[in-house]
Protein backbone atom coordinates (compact mmCIF):
# COMPACT_ATOMS: atom_id res chain seq x y z
CA UNK A 1 0.00 0.00 0.00
CA UNK A 2 1.36 3.40 -1.02
CA UNK A 3 0.45 6.11 1.45
CA UNK A 4 -0.35 9.73 0.66
CA UNK A 5 -0.05 12.69 2.99
CA UNK A 6 -2.24 12.28 6.08
CA UNK A 7 -2.04 15.75 7.64
CA UNK A 8 -5.85 16.03 7.49
CA UNK A 9 -6.01 13.42 10.28
CA UNK A 10 -4.06 15.71 12.63
CA UNK A 11 -4.70 19.07 14.27
CA UNK A 12 -1.33 20.53 13.28
CA UNK A 13 -1.70 24.13 11.99
CA UNK A 14 -0.91 24.50 8.29
CA UNK A 15 2.02 26.86 8.89
CA UNK A 16 3.78 24.49 11.32
CA UNK A 17 6.49 22.12 10.05
CA UNK A 18 6.97 19.54 12.76
CA UNK A 19 10.06 17.36 12.27
CA UNK A 20 10.44 16.24 15.88
CA UNK A 21 8.11 13.29 16.48
CA UNK A 22 11.12 11.47 17.97
CA UNK A 23 10.64 13.75 20.99
CA UNK A 24 6.84 13.68 21.20
CA UNK A 25 4.19 12.66 18.70
CA UNK A 26 1.19 14.84 17.90
CA UNK A 27 -2.16 13.17 18.49
CA UNK A 28 -4.39 12.65 15.51
CA UNK A 29 -8.01 13.69 15.77
CA UNK A 30 -9.36 10.21 16.53
CA UNK A 31 -6.95 9.92 19.47
CA UNK A 32 -8.02 13.35 20.75
CA UNK A 33 -11.67 12.28 20.65
CA UNK A 34 -10.90 8.98 22.39
CA UNK A 35 -9.14 10.88 25.19
CA UNK A 36 -12.10 13.24 25.60
CA UNK A 37 -14.44 10.25 25.73
CA UNK A 38 -12.27 8.74 28.49
CA UNK A 39 -12.33 11.99 30.49
CA UNK A 40 -16.12 12.15 30.25
CA UNK A 41 -16.42 8.51 31.30
CA UNK A 42 -14.65 9.33 34.56
CA UNK A 43 -17.37 11.92 35.20
CA UNK A 44 -19.87 9.04 35.29
CA UNK A 45 -18.09 6.34 37.32
CA UNK A 46 -21.28 4.33 37.78
CA UNK A 47 -20.90 3.35 34.11
CA UNK A 48 -17.48 1.80 34.76
CA UNK A 49 -18.07 -1.92 35.29
CA UNK A 50 -15.84 -4.94 35.93
CA UNK A 51 -15.12 -5.62 32.26
CA UNK A 52 -13.91 -2.02 31.86
CA UNK A 53 -10.74 -3.01 33.72
CA UNK A 54 -9.92 -5.96 31.45
CA UNK A 55 -11.45 -6.09 27.97
CA UNK A 56 -9.98 -2.81 26.59
CA UNK A 57 -6.56 -3.83 27.95
CA UNK A 58 -6.78 -7.13 26.05
CA UNK A 59 -7.58 -5.19 22.88
CA UNK A 60 -4.54 -2.95 23.32
CA UNK A 61 -2.28 -5.97 23.83
CA UNK A 62 -3.67 -7.74 20.77
CA UNK A 63 -3.16 -4.66 18.59
CA UNK A 64 0.44 -4.15 19.74
CA UNK A 65 1.13 -7.89 19.33
CA UNK A 66 0.07 -7.59 15.67
CA UNK A 67 2.40 -4.65 15.09
CA UNK A 68 5.44 -6.60 16.35
CA UNK A 69 4.37 -9.99 14.92
CA UNK A 70 3.57 -11.87 18.14
CA UNK A 71 0.92 -14.61 18.21
CA UNK A 72 0.12 -14.60 21.95
CA UNK A 73 -0.94 -11.24 23.37
CA UNK A 74 -0.24 -12.59 26.86
CA UNK A 75 3.43 -11.94 26.11
CA UNK A 76 2.69 -8.20 26.15
CA UNK A 77 2.79 -6.12 29.34
CA UNK A 78 1.29 -2.66 29.74
CA UNK A 79 3.94 -0.32 31.14
CA UNK A 80 4.00 3.42 31.91
CA UNK A 81 7.43 4.08 30.39
CA UNK A 82 10.41 2.47 28.72
CA UNK A 83 12.38 2.83 31.97
CA UNK A 84 9.74 0.72 33.79
CA UNK A 85 10.05 -2.07 31.21
CA UNK A 86 13.85 -1.97 31.26
CA UNK A 87 13.85 -2.02 35.08
CA UNK A 88 11.54 -5.04 34.98
CA UNK A 89 13.97 -6.88 32.72
CA UNK A 90 16.99 -5.93 34.83
CA UNK A 91 15.15 -7.00 37.99
CA UNK A 92 15.11 -10.57 36.67
CA UNK A 93 18.74 -10.86 35.56
CA UNK A 94 21.41 -12.34 37.85
CA UNK A 95 25.06 -11.81 36.96
CA UNK A 96 28.43 -12.96 38.24
CA UNK A 97 31.51 -10.87 38.85
CA UNK A 98 33.25 -9.99 35.59
CA UNK A 99 30.17 -10.71 33.48
CA UNK A 100 29.62 -8.02 30.86
CA UNK A 101 26.63 -5.93 29.76
CA UNK A 102 27.09 -4.60 26.23
CA UNK A 103 25.75 -1.16 25.27
CA UNK A 104 26.44 1.27 22.44
CA UNK A 105 27.82 4.79 22.88
CA UNK A 106 25.39 7.53 23.91
CA UNK A 107 22.33 5.37 24.49
CA UNK A 108 19.28 7.17 25.82
CA UNK A 109 19.79 7.71 29.60
CA UNK A 110 16.95 5.37 30.62
CA UNK A 111 18.69 2.60 28.68
CA UNK A 112 22.01 3.32 30.39
CA UNK A 113 21.33 3.97 34.07
CA UNK A 114 19.42 0.72 34.57
CA UNK A 115 22.35 -1.35 33.25
CA UNK A 116 24.91 0.69 35.17
CA UNK A 117 22.95 -0.09 38.34
CA UNK A 118 22.74 -3.80 37.50
CA UNK A 119 26.48 -3.96 36.76
CA UNK A 120 27.29 -2.26 40.07
CA UNK A 121 24.97 -4.62 41.95
CA UNK A 122 26.86 -7.70 40.81
CA UNK A 123 30.31 -6.14 40.33
CA UNK A 124 29.92 -6.79 36.61
CA UNK A 125 31.25 -4.68 33.76
CA UNK A 126 29.64 -2.28 31.33
CA UNK A 127 31.15 -2.54 27.85
CA UNK A 128 30.39 0.47 25.66
CA UNK A 129 30.88 0.10 21.90
CA UNK A 130 31.89 3.52 20.61
CA UNK A 131 30.63 5.07 17.41
CA UNK A 132 33.52 5.13 14.88
CA UNK A 133 35.10 8.56 14.58
CA UNK A 134 35.42 8.38 10.80
CA UNK A 135 32.21 9.03 8.86
CA UNK A 136 33.29 6.65 6.09
CA UNK A 137 31.19 3.46 6.37
CA UNK A 138 30.33 4.53 9.92
CA UNK A 139 27.14 2.49 10.27
CA UNK A 140 28.70 -0.63 8.81
CA UNK A 141 31.81 -0.33 10.98
CA UNK A 142 29.78 0.33 14.11
CA UNK A 143 27.76 -2.84 13.55
CA UNK A 144 30.97 -4.80 12.99
CA UNK A 145 32.41 -3.44 16.24
CA UNK A 146 29.26 -4.49 18.14
CA UNK A 147 29.46 -8.04 16.79
CA UNK A 148 33.17 -8.26 17.58
CA UNK A 149 32.51 -7.13 21.17
CA UNK A 150 30.11 -9.99 22.01
CA UNK A 151 32.00 -12.76 23.78
CA UNK A 152 31.50 -15.54 26.34
CA UNK A 153 31.64 -12.85 29.04
CA UNK A 154 28.68 -11.01 27.51
CA UNK A 155 25.49 -11.83 29.40
CA UNK A 156 23.28 -8.97 28.20
CA UNK A 157 23.21 -6.99 24.96
CA UNK A 158 20.96 -3.94 25.37
CA UNK A 159 20.44 -1.44 22.56
CA UNK A 160 17.84 0.16 20.34
CA UNK A 161 16.76 -1.09 16.94
CA UNK A 162 18.17 2.27 15.84
CA UNK A 163 20.24 4.87 17.64
CA UNK A 164 17.81 7.35 19.19
CA UNK A 165 19.85 10.45 18.28
CA UNK A 166 21.13 9.74 14.76
CA UNK A 167 19.02 6.90 13.38
CA UNK A 168 21.90 4.47 12.82
CA UNK A 169 20.34 1.08 12.06
CA UNK A 170 21.69 -1.83 14.06
CA UNK A 171 21.77 -5.27 12.46
CA UNK A 172 19.62 -7.04 15.03
CA UNK A 173 19.49 -10.29 13.07
CA UNK A 174 23.27 -10.69 13.19
CA UNK A 175 23.46 -9.40 16.77
CA UNK A 176 20.82 -11.95 17.83
CA UNK A 177 22.74 -14.75 16.13
CA UNK A 178 26.02 -13.80 17.84
CA UNK A 179 24.30 -13.27 21.20
CA UNK A 180 22.70 -16.72 20.97
CA UNK A 181 26.08 -18.32 20.23
CA UNK A 182 27.39 -16.84 23.50
CA UNK A 183 24.21 -17.40 25.59
CA UNK A 184 23.60 -13.67 25.91
CA UNK A 185 20.23 -12.02 26.44
CA UNK A 186 19.12 -9.48 23.84
CA UNK A 187 17.05 -6.59 25.24
CA UNK A 188 15.83 -4.15 22.59
CA UNK A 189 14.56 -0.62 23.12
CA UNK A 190 12.07 -0.08 20.29
CA UNK A 191 10.91 3.38 21.38
CA UNK A 192 12.29 5.12 18.28
CA UNK A 193 11.39 2.48 15.72
CA UNK A 194 8.29 0.41 16.52
CA UNK A 195 5.35 1.78 14.55
CA UNK A 196 7.47 3.40 11.84
CA UNK A 197 9.90 0.59 10.96
CA UNK A 198 8.86 -3.03 10.32
CA UNK A 199 9.81 -5.35 13.18
CA UNK A 200 9.13 -9.03 13.74
CA UNK A 201 9.63 -10.75 17.07
CA UNK A 202 9.44 -14.06 15.22
CA UNK A 203 12.37 -13.02 13.04
CA UNK A 204 14.61 -11.30 15.62
CA UNK A 205 13.58 -13.32 18.71
CA UNK A 206 14.54 -10.77 21.36
CA UNK A 207 14.37 -11.81 24.98
CA UNK A 208 12.57 -8.54 25.67
CA UNK A 209 11.36 -5.63 23.56
CA UNK A 210 10.60 -2.42 25.45
CA UNK A 211 8.79 0.48 23.85
CA UNK A 212 7.60 3.91 24.95
CA UNK A 213 4.15 4.58 23.54
CA UNK A 214 4.10 8.36 23.07
CA UNK A 215 6.35 8.63 20.03
CA UNK A 216 5.83 6.54 16.89
CA UNK A 217 2.87 4.71 18.46
CA UNK A 218 0.93 7.98 19.00
CA UNK A 219 -0.20 7.14 22.52
CA UNK A 220 -0.45 9.61 25.42
CA UNK A 221 2.59 10.46 27.51
CA UNK A 222 2.74 7.85 30.28
CA UNK A 223 2.04 4.68 28.33
CA UNK A 224 4.23 1.98 26.82
CA UNK A 225 4.49 -1.67 25.87
CA UNK A 226 6.81 -4.56 26.65
CA UNK A 227 7.22 -7.96 25.06
CA UNK A 228 8.85 -10.59 27.27
CA UNK A 229 10.15 -13.90 25.93
CA UNK A 230 10.52 -17.29 27.63
CA UNK A 231 13.45 -16.25 29.81
CA UNK A 232 11.09 -13.99 31.79
CA UNK A 233 8.11 -16.36 32.04
CA UNK A 234 8.49 -17.01 35.78
CA UNK A 235 10.11 -13.75 36.85
CA UNK A 236 9.38 -11.25 39.59
CA UNK A 237 7.38 -8.10 38.78
CA UNK A 238 8.32 -4.72 40.20
CA UNK A 239 4.97 -4.50 42.02
CA UNK A 240 2.08 -6.71 43.06
CA UNK A 241 -0.84 -5.39 41.05
CA UNK A 242 -4.15 -7.08 41.92
CA UNK A 243 -5.33 -7.30 38.31
CA UNK A 244 -2.24 -9.29 37.27
CA UNK A 245 -3.26 -12.23 39.46
CA UNK A 246 -5.14 -15.26 38.19
CA UNK A 247 -8.95 -14.92 38.19
CA UNK A 248 -8.81 -11.21 39.06
CA UNK A 249 -11.74 -10.66 36.67
CA UNK A 250 -13.96 -12.29 39.34
CA UNK A 251 -14.13 -9.16 41.42
CA UNK A 252 -16.48 -10.60 44.03
CA UNK A 253 -13.71 -13.00 45.02
CA UNK A 254 -10.75 -10.60 45.14
CA UNK A 255 -9.95 -11.42 48.76
CA UNK A 256 -9.64 -15.10 47.88
CA UNK A 257 -5.96 -14.32 47.39
CA UNK A 258 -4.21 -16.01 44.49
CA UNK A 259 -0.67 -17.34 44.54
CA UNK A 260 -0.48 -17.53 40.76
CA UNK A 261 -0.13 -14.74 38.24
CA UNK A 262 -1.93 -14.62 34.94
CA UNK A 263 0.18 -16.36 32.28
CA UNK A 264 3.42 -15.09 30.75
CA UNK A 265 4.05 -11.31 30.69
CA UNK A 266 0.79 -10.28 32.38
CA UNK A 267 2.57 -10.28 35.74
CA UNK A 268 4.72 -7.34 34.61
CA UNK A 269 1.93 -4.86 33.78
CA UNK A 270 1.96 -1.69 35.87
CA UNK A 271 -0.73 -1.01 38.43
CA UNK A 272 -3.81 0.82 37.09
CA UNK A 273 -2.84 -0.05 33.52
CA UNK A 274 -6.57 -0.08 32.66
CA UNK A 275 -6.46 3.75 32.81
CA UNK A 276 -9.67 4.51 30.93
CA UNK A 277 -8.34 7.67 29.29
CA UNK A 278 -5.00 6.19 28.20
CA UNK A 279 -6.34 2.88 26.95
CA UNK A 280 -9.01 4.45 24.73
CA UNK A 281 -6.36 6.69 23.14
CA UNK A 282 -3.96 3.78 22.71
CA UNK A 283 -6.58 1.64 20.96
CA UNK A 284 -7.34 4.34 18.38
CA UNK A 285 -3.63 5.00 17.80
CA UNK A 286 -2.67 1.35 17.31
CA UNK A 287 -5.64 0.69 15.01
CA UNK A 288 -4.48 3.49 12.73
CA UNK A 289 -0.87 2.26 12.68
CA UNK A 290 -2.08 -1.18 11.58
CA UNK A 291 -4.07 0.47 8.77
CA UNK A 292 -1.03 2.46 7.66
CA UNK A 293 1.54 -0.31 8.37
CA UNK A 294 5.11 0.49 9.50
CA UNK A 295 6.42 -0.60 6.08
CA UNK A 296 4.30 1.96 4.24
CA UNK A 297 5.24 4.67 6.78
CA UNK A 298 8.92 3.96 6.16
CA UNK A 299 8.44 4.10 2.39
CA UNK A 300 6.57 7.41 2.62
CA UNK A 301 9.32 8.93 4.76
CA UNK A 302 11.93 7.78 2.25
CA UNK A 303 10.00 9.42 -0.58
CA UNK A 304 9.66 12.83 1.10
CA UNK A 305 13.26 12.97 2.42
CA UNK A 306 15.34 11.61 -0.49
CA UNK A 307 15.80 14.92 -2.35
CA UNK A 308 16.60 16.83 0.84
CA UNK A 309 19.25 14.26 1.80
CA UNK A 310 20.99 14.76 -1.57
CA UNK A 311 20.90 18.53 -1.06
CA UNK A 312 22.30 18.23 2.45
CA UNK A 313 25.14 15.99 1.34
CA UNK A 314 25.99 18.40 -1.49
CA UNK A 315 26.29 21.25 1.02
CA UNK A 316 28.90 19.35 3.07
CA UNK A 317 26.58 17.78 5.65
CA UNK A 318 27.12 14.18 6.70
CA UNK A 319 24.15 11.82 6.54
CA UNK A 320 24.64 8.10 7.17
CA UNK A 321 24.48 5.72 4.19
CA UNK A 322 20.84 4.71 3.71
CA UNK A 323 21.70 1.01 4.13
CA UNK A 324 22.61 1.76 7.75
CA UNK A 325 19.98 4.28 8.77
CA UNK A 326 16.24 4.72 8.79
CA UNK A 327 14.15 7.23 6.82
CA UNK A 328 11.75 8.26 9.58
CA UNK A 329 14.60 9.40 11.88
CA UNK A 330 18.14 10.35 10.92
CA UNK A 331 20.93 12.64 12.03
CA UNK A 332 22.60 15.33 9.97
CA UNK A 333 26.08 16.51 10.92
CA UNK A 334 26.28 20.17 9.95
CA UNK A 335 29.35 21.79 8.35
CA UNK A 336 31.64 23.27 11.00
CA UNK A 337 31.43 26.72 9.42
CA UNK A 338 27.65 26.87 9.82
CA UNK A 339 26.39 29.32 12.44
CA UNK A 340 24.13 27.20 14.70
CA UNK A 341 22.49 30.22 16.38
CA UNK A 342 21.68 31.76 13.01
CA UNK A 343 20.13 28.48 11.88
CA UNK A 344 17.99 28.27 15.02
CA UNK A 345 16.78 31.80 14.35
CA UNK A 346 15.84 31.03 10.74
CA UNK A 347 14.05 27.84 11.76
CA UNK A 348 12.00 29.77 14.32
CA UNK A 349 11.02 32.31 11.65
CA UNK A 350 9.95 29.46 9.34
CA UNK A 351 8.04 27.60 12.11
CA UNK A 352 10.23 24.53 11.65
CA UNK A 353 10.68 22.31 14.71
CA UNK A 354 13.65 19.92 14.94
CA UNK A 355 16.07 18.62 17.61
CA UNK A 356 19.65 19.86 17.99
CA UNK A 357 22.35 17.55 19.32
CA UNK A 358 25.58 19.59 19.41
CA UNK A 359 26.71 19.96 15.78
CA UNK A 360 24.05 17.46 14.72
CA UNK A 361 20.40 17.99 13.97
CA UNK A 362 17.96 15.09 14.34
CA UNK A 363 15.18 15.00 11.79
CA UNK A 364 12.13 12.85 12.46
CA UNK A 365 9.12 12.90 10.18
CA UNK A 366 5.80 11.21 9.56
CA UNK A 367 2.77 11.17 7.29
CA UNK A 368 1.84 14.77 8.08
CA UNK A 369 5.10 15.97 6.50
CA UNK A 370 5.85 16.67 2.82
CA UNK A 371 8.76 17.15 0.42
CA UNK A 372 8.03 20.87 0.64
CA UNK A 373 8.64 20.77 4.39
CA UNK A 374 12.12 19.40 3.79
CA UNK A 375 12.74 21.93 1.00
CA UNK A 376 12.02 24.74 3.46
CA UNK A 377 14.39 23.11 5.95
CA UNK A 378 17.24 22.81 3.45
CA UNK A 379 16.64 26.41 2.32
CA UNK A 380 17.19 27.55 5.93
CA UNK A 381 20.42 25.55 6.15
CA UNK A 382 21.68 26.85 2.80
CA UNK A 383 20.96 30.42 3.91
CA UNK A 384 23.33 29.93 6.85
CA UNK A 385 26.31 28.83 4.74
Amino acid sequence: MKLTNQKHLFSIPEEIIYLNIASQSPSFKAVEQAGIKGVLEKSHPYKIVGDSYFEPVKEVKKLFAKIIDVDDYNRIANIPSASYGLATAANNIILKKEDEILLVESQFPSNYYVWEKLANKFDAKLTIVSMPKSTENRGKNWNTAILNSISDKTKVVALGNIHWANGTLFDLKSIRKKATEHNSLLIIDGSQSIGALPFSVKEIQPDALICAGYKWLFGPYGCGYAYFGEYFDDGNPLEENWSNRLHSEKMVGLTEYQTDYKPLANRYSVGEHASFIHVKMQIEALKQILIWTPKAVQEYCEEITSEAVITLKNTGCFVEDENFRTHHLFGVELPKELDIQLLKSKLREANIFISFRGNYIRLSCHLYNTKEDFKKLTDCILACL
